[in-house]
């Protein structure tokens, strides 16, 4: 790729605005995780150093386009321009009329600049040129460093490159964009992949694509209820896609999958339900499975062991369930443990890591969520492409 580099321009002086993704959970105004924020520090400190005039923009979840954002405040990037200055240490200002009135997103000497929710604006999503151009006028330099928005052609991410005079990658991008390739692309081998989550249809392609390049292929949550059933075995009632056993039958055959020995058990879906250890095939038709039991835990932890590369999206069990968390936690414990490269990313993948407090030992802990999961699909991220093109 021929993408440019934040950090080899010289941006003193220069309007730099930095695509960040600080899409964080917010809930009555309070911050409940601020890893993404977090991330984005490095690269506007950076900016900041070399001189520039800072401007941020981000979006967060998801309000009406078109809608002003006095009306729709719980969407408000308030709180996190707040925990941004906190971070920064430095002035952080508001802009809620940018679009209206260009000349407040011009941030003051000492000052950073937060645009206001970049999706209350009509046609960000559809990638409108219009709203592109607008964007890029703000700046001399468009810096994109928002993998987790990199999948989506939006005006934020992919239009105003287009039109920017200068688009590059920031420093958290191009981190990113690294560890995968060193993870997909060039493997230290033996190389594992850990994949969680409900359901295998919104895994499907990444089973697919993962199944063909790694030596085992560790399958939790939901997902591996399918593989158990694909096996012979009875899953009661638990959450399970029977349409899909021939296709992780198929998966099984191109890989090595280990299955679970034991599980964790519960007659319903409750933080207080009573935990009940299994072998698998002891399993009732009214046990809802809710996590890997210990000896399969500790055969998982043994593979993790002997890896020299480690890919880890998703959970194996409903973790945010003291009662059924164990076996995440030892997923956690043995990865941090691995001396390999590993690198991690997903949502719930990083309150798993944050909660079991394994966020220093991990090699590389990808903001990203259906970013992550496009690019190790082999997928075409959009705001990437852009980026190589205009850097040629």
């Amino acid at each position: 790729m021929t993408i440019l580099r934040m950090q080899d321009l010289a941006l003193r002086d220069k309007r730099v605005l930095i695509r960040e993704d600080l899409n964080v959970p917010v809930k009555n105004g309070v911050i409940g995780n601020d890893t993404r924020i977090c991330a984005a520090i490095p690269t506007i400190q950076l900016a900041l150093q070399a001189g520039a005039k800072v401007i941020v923009m981000s979006h967060l979840g998801r309000p009406e386009e078109g809608k002003p954002i006095t009306e729709q405040l719980s969407s408000s990037l308030a709180p996190v321009a707040k925990r941004l200055a906190e971070l920064l240490n430095v002035k952080v200002v508001l802009s809620q009329n940018y679009f209206q009135n260009p000349a407040e997103a011009v941030p003051a000497a000492g000052e950073v600049v937060l645009l206001e929710n970049v999706r209350i604006n009509a046609g960000e999503e559809a990638n409108d040129e219009a709203l592109s151009r607008f964007y890029a006028s703000l700046c001399d330099v468009f810096v994109m460093d928002a993998f987790g928005t990199a999948h989506r052609a939006q005006a934020s991410t992919h239009g105003v490159a287009r039109f920017a005079p200068v688009a590059c990658a920031g420093p958290l991008l191009a981190r990113e964009l690294d560890a995968l390739e060193l993870a997909l692309k060039k493997p230290e081998r033996p190389m594992l992949a850990i994949v969680g989550g409900a359901k295998v249809s919104s895994k499907l392609k990444v089973l697919e694509s993962l199944a063909t390049i790694v030596d085992q292929l560790i399958v939790g949550g939901g997902i591996a209820n399918t593989f158990l059933l694909a096996a012979g075995y009875s899953v009661g009632k638990s959450l399970v896609e029977r349409d899909l056993v021939d296709t992780a039958k198929a998966l099984m055959q191109k890989t090595q999958i280990p299955l679970p020995i034991d599980v964790v058990v519960a007659k319903e879906f409750s933080a207080t339900a009573e935990a009940t250890i299994k072998h698998v095939s002891e399993i009732a038709d009214d046990d809802m499975i809710l996590d890997i039991g210990p000896q399969t835990a500790k055969a998982f932890a043994d593979i993790i062991a002997k890896m020299k590369t480690i890919i880890w999206n998703g959970p194996v069990g409903v973790f945010e369930f003291d009662s059924f968390a164990k076996g995440t936690q030892a997923i956690a414990a043995a990865v941090a443990a691995n001396q390999g490269f590993s690198i991690a990313g997903g949502g719930e993948t990083i309150e798993a890591i944050d909660k079991f407090e394994v966020t220093a030992d991990i090699s590389y802990i990808s903001t990203g969520g259906g970013a992550f999961l496009e690019f190790v699909q082999g997928e075409t991220l959009p705001a990437v492409q852009i980026l190589d093109e205009m850097g040629r």
